[in-house]
């Protein structure tokens, strides 16, 4: 099964809550600093710039709805296989 990893620059994060909505199953707005993050289940790192996780192939459609309605293009997906 297909991994992906998914990276949101919480620096260039505007709290908008847009990716958590499309797709709460992959992201959430930090209890830390209000910007979005990976949720913990597939969190690999968060810090108060980056989330990075890693997600599996089923959830791909779902991480990428996210990604696409983020009004500042902060999240970014790519295939790690």
């Amino acid at each position: 099964m297909k991994k992906y990893r998914v990276v949101v620059n919480r620096a260039a994060c505007i709290s908008c809550g847009a990716a958590p909505a499309a797709c709460p199953e992959v992201f959430e707005l930090g209890d830390d600093n209000g910007k979005n993050r990976v949720v913990a289940k597939y969190s690999v790192n968060t810090d108060e710039n980056i989330s990075v996780g890693e997600i599996p192939e089923d959830l791909y459609d779902c991480a990428r709805s996210g990604a696409d309605v983020c009004p500042v293009n902060a999240i970014s997906i790519e295939d790690i296989g």
